[in-house]
């Protein structure tokens, strides 16, 4: 046995590559997913969307390329779609190999160069080459068994991972040979060294997939793909044991759809205001194109970097009070009009030129994996409050510096008027805060009282700043609501750190507000600025605030 010693305890544990990852969604008790995807754009999506792997479907590759799904585009060009995907995500990726394009000899060479290219798995079928389609036609030639054999055993003999995994595509069924056949190829397959079986079938229910379950008995892995009978309940797989199931083509699906109706409405319309705020925007195109990383790498390689400006997102809770719509995301990734709300938070922030974004995340924190920020984990969420999760975050209170709630929205200007102020503390107070819905049972609201109440003129330059923050202030006393943005400046940033330092050293950290850190803050005599802002702002608490949400932007 292996003695624990104080420099192994501490050592940082070896990544598991990407194949790893793939033979253990392989090996998982539970029932695991793949997604399609067939350019390193929808690669990106795929991970952003929590999937642990992805399909590289050989019908959306040859698609995209604008060819059919009958080995039209050469083993090459597809090798060079894999690598701009595999560049593109973390994710591990099953490629499916059709027939392996060609003999033995064609499927040594193209496992050697996909472990090459860091692609972690390949799929391929018993037909003959070239291949067609499986859902076109019927009674197609299977290959002989022998003869694929002898191409699962020339992939595991060539690959230079040794977690790459070669899936062997029973198309009995597709053939119409039945379940004899299937399960004699199967039994072959297995033999031959194949690392999990993925069982074909074009029936509209799932039939054949568990009959030939329930008859394989768990001896190998089994991944499905079920295109044909997506009527299926999922539990139906669970119960089957099967271990792997391919979403096979519906990113690409989709896309057609969604150009087809951009491009007809459009070529009608001969115009854009229609489509405009249907559809992502440019910048959500330079997001999911890394554009931020080359930002990053600017800064580092070329010189006079801009000063660094960092926003802190505080997105630790689940927002309990949205009930099934946060069963499975924390409240910052509820999609609102097609977008999460956490990103449309983010490219405000990164629109008005702060692109340092760190998140701290709690409540299912794998589910906040957006590209271009950093995230730091407060994992007593459930038991601490918004100053403890901002505390998560010290190291990166610094220099000029933005906190925000992770549930808010609000309009990108309101962010250069914040900046625009030159005390160390200020805050975005919403001047119109009785127009803004009546107060609902529970309903808890950021109140402020000023050193002024509101002017009447936004551009008012006359400083204004907080005497008093709280929930339950009266509302003869109140001059605003706090709509969950603050800046710092430098000293500023000091000034909240050394709080937290206290906070943490007297023990009322854990369980402290962000109102109750401004209050202290106050109460030490630090000034705290206010800016006015005319509504235009919203976060979301309860369901109905989805639907506002949708309408505000």
């Amino acid at each position: 046995m292996q003695t624990v010693t104080k420099e192994t305890w501490n050592r940082e544990p070896v990544p598991r590559t990407k194949a790893r990852r793939l033979r253990d969604m392989f090996e998982s008790p539970e029932l695991e997913f793949l997604m399609e995807a067939h350019n390193g754009l929808s690669a990106r999506i795929v991970e952003e969307a929590g999937f642990k792997g992805i399909w590289a479907s050989g019908l959306s590759m040859s698609a995209a390329l604008g060819v059919r799904d009958s080995n039209e585009a050469s083993w090459t060009q597809v090798v060079e779609v894999l690598e701009f995907m595999a560049d593109a995500t973390s994710l591990p990726i099953l490629v499916d190999g059709d027939t392996g394009w060609g003999n033995f000899n064609n499927m040594r060479r193209a496992v050697a160069k996909l472990c090459q290219r860091g692609v972690a798995g390949i799929c391929i079928e018993d037909k003959l080459f070239p291949k067609t389609n499986s859902f076109i036609g019927e009674g197609q030639p299977l290959a002989d068994i022998d003869e694929f054999c002898g191409k699962i055993k020339a992939g595991k003999d060539s690959q230079t991972n040794p977690d790459f995994c070669v899936v062997a595509r029973l198309e009995a069924f597709i053939a119409g040979r039945g379940l004899d056949e299937a399960l004699r190829r199967a039994e072959a397959y297995h033999a031959a060294g194949a690392d999990a079986l993925l069982v074909h079938s074009k029936l509209s229910t799932a039939d054949e997939i568990i009959s030939f379950a329930h008859e394989w008995a768990g001896r190998s892995p089994i991944v499905i793909v079920p295109t044909k009978y997506y009527a299926t309940p999922t539990d139906e797989f669970r119960k089957a044991g099967i271990s792997v199931a391919i979403w096979a083509n519906h990113n690409l699906r989709a896309a057609i759809s969604a150009m087809r109706e951009v491009s007809r409405r459009i070529y009608r319309d001969q115009a854009l205001a229609g489509v405009e705020n249907a559809i992502a925007g440019v910048k959500d195109v330079f997001e999911l194109a890394g554009n931020d990383e080359l930002a990053d790498a600017e800064k580092r390689y070329l010189p006079t970097p801009r000063e660094n400006v960092t926003a802190i997102v505080l997105a630790a809770s689940r927002g309990a009070a949205l009930g099934p719509l946060t069963a499975d995301k924390p409240k910052c990734m509820i999609d609102v009009r097609g977008q999460p709300i956490l990103r449309r938070l983010v490219t405000t922030f990164k629109g008005s030129g702060v692109h340092d974004v760190v998140v701290v995340r709690g409540y299912m924190k794998d589910k906040i994996n957006l590209p271009s920020i950093s995230t730091v984990d407060n994992d007593l969420y459930g038991n601490t409050g918004e100053a403890a999760s901002l505390a998560c975050a010290a190291d990166h209170i610094a220099g000029e510096c933005f906190i925000s709630y992770g549930d808010v929205l609000f309009r990108h200007h309101y962010l250069d008027q914040l900046m625009d102020s030159g005390d160390d503390i200020t805050i975005a107070v919403d001047a119109l805060w009785k127009e803004r819905r009546s107060d609902a049972a529970g309903w808890v609201r950021d109140l402020v009282r000023c050193s002024q109440p509101f002017s009447g003129d936004y551009l008012d330059d006359q400083p204004v700043y907080v005497e008093s923050i709280g929930n339950n202030l009266a509302p003869e006393a109140t001059h605003g609501e706090w709509i969950g943005v603050a800046k710092l400046s430098a000293e500023g940033s000091k000034i909240v750190r050394a709080e937290i330092d206290a906070m943490r050293g007297d023990g009322t950290l854990p369980k402290a507000s962000m109102l109750q850190l401004f209050q202290r803050l106050i109460d030490r005599g630090h000034a705290i600025r206010v800016i006015y802002v005319p509504g235009q702002w919203l976060d979301v608490d309860e369901a109905a605030d989805v639907t506002q949400a949708g309408k505000f932007l």
